[in-house]
């Protein structure tokens, strides 16, 4: 009994190690790297370019594995809830994703996920996501659980990483609004 009970231990620990996300390489400060991808909006495809976005405000880069998970749907949905708020500062959410990628378009429209309220990009061969260090380790096709806050220099602000999409609209939003106070003190 004791050599399977070490086995058993053993294996949950390297499962465990194997699920940890991989922290985020890029830092608060350090530039954005510039991207455009294709992407959806309540269905409807275009082109998100983030010098685009970075013209009206900062912009929230949260990657994601997958359209249609048990996370992604959460983390989704919570972005929808809150987009008022994130638009209250002027800024703008884009998901990015390397997984699932034919499912995309009914993921932006459905009232269970993004309701419509905000666009996803498809990150083909997570090219995307390996530029923000947000691959995830188990899957290294597919992006991480890892969201930036990125002002309008084009300067990454904040950095959130982990599996668990509970507190990434949370953690965002408190950042997206640091932005807009530091302007309004004249900083």
């Amino acid at each position: 009994m004791k050599p399977l009970m070490k086995f058993a231990t053993l294996a949950l620990l390297g499962g465990a190690t194997v699920a940890m996300p991989a922290f985020a390489a890029l830092k608060a400060g350090t530039q954005a790297p510039e991207f455009s991808a294709p992407a959806y909006l309540a269905g409807q495809p275009f082109t998100f370019d983030l010098a685009d976005a970075l013209k009206k405000g900062p912009v929230v880069v949260y990657f994601f594995p997958a359209p249609h998970t048990s996370g992604c749907n959460v983390e989704a949905h919570l972005f929808s809830e809150a987009i008022d708020k994130f638009k209250a500062e002027h800024a703008t959410v884009i998901g990015v994703t390397a997984g699932n990628l034919d499912q995309l378009a009914a993921f932006s429209k459905e009232t269970e996920h993004c309701g419509g309220k905000f666009p996803v990009a498809a990150d083909a061969g997570a090219k995307i996501a390996r530029q923000y260090d947000a691959t995830l380790l188990m899957r290294p096709g597919w992006s991480d659980r890892t969201s930036y806050v990125i002002a309008p220099s084009g300067k990454i602000t904040y950095v959130y990483s982990d599996l668990s999409p509970n507190k990434h609209v949370e953690e965002t939003l408190k950042a997206v609004k640091a932005i807009e106070d530091a302007g309004n003190s004249g900083m």
